[in-house]
């Protein structure tokens, strides 16, 4: 059962809650948005709003769920944010391995210490890492994640605020990539998108388009669902199945 509308993931787990902003991506973070309209809804676990908070109490929520599923971690918060402990992340990481019928999506924007923990931990075989791209010099997390020995090794190019350029994408077994979303969202360029496209299709990685946002294709601003997700006229949202555990 799909319990989230990210489309690219099944479920979302948070035994952590907000974070603070890192790079140009994190501008207008919809999770911080959500995060302050929850704790205004009253519930309990936002009641710091967007700081960040350890939840020892939903650690173990993903052992509850016995069918298989694509599970995000920490869509609300960043696992590897320099607040939070070593010591919890292997909590996080004991949850995971417990659960092999799952496979958990791990995507930071601090890549540097998401090297440091894994020189001294395993990667779960049921652990897919990724890193946020989404502008030229945030390209350097690349490099801390491809030679780290998960599964599915994956980068998030959302929201996606120029050209990236030329990408070296040895390693790297997905690519997500999709627009800005919300009033103060940047436009994205339809030959951003494609370049991304043609590298990971020359290069061999699965590549998934999930949203033009804000601006769509034309460059007119209207509601993200109006402009949709179609890229040259079609959908393309490859998973990476081959390597599905």
């Amino acid at each position: 059962m799909k319990t989230t509308k990210i489309e690219w993931t099944d479920k979302t787990w948070n035994p952590i809650t907000g974070c603070t902003k890192k790079s140009t991506g994190c501008a207008h973070c919809y999770a911080e948005v959500m995060a302050r309209r929850l704790k205004a809804m009253g519930l309990e676990k936002y009641r710091n709003g967007f700081g960040l908070t350890l939840h020892e109490e939903d650690l173990e929520e993903p052992m509850q769920w016995k069918t298989s599923h694509n599970i995000f971690v920490c869509s609300m918060s960043d696992i590897f944010h320099e607040d939070v402990p070593f010591e919890f992340v292997d909590k996080i990481m004991n949850t995971i391995s417990r659960t092999p019928q799952h496979r958990y999506q791990i995507l930071t924007k601090r890549a540097e210490r998401m090297a440091e923990y894994f020189k001294r931990h395993l990667i779960p075989n049921n652990v897919w890492l990724g890193v946020t791209i989404e502008c030229k010099n945030t390209k350097s997390r690349i490099d801390f994640l491809r030679h780290l020995g998960a599964t599915v090794k994956f980068l998030s190019c959302e929201p996606l605020v120029e050209d990236l350029g030329e990408m070296d994408l040895n390693g790297i077994d997905w690519v997500i990539v999709g627009g800005e979303s919300g009033p103060k969202a940047r436009p994205m360029q339809p030959e951003w998108v494609i370049n991304i496209k043609q590298q990971v299709e020359h290069q061999g990685a699965a590549f998934f388009f999930k949203q033009w946002g804000t601006w769509g294709s034309d460059g007119i601003k209207r509601n993200k669902h109006a402009n949709g997700k179609l890229l040259l006229g079609e959908v393309v949202q490859q998973m990476p199945g081959k390597k599905v555990c």
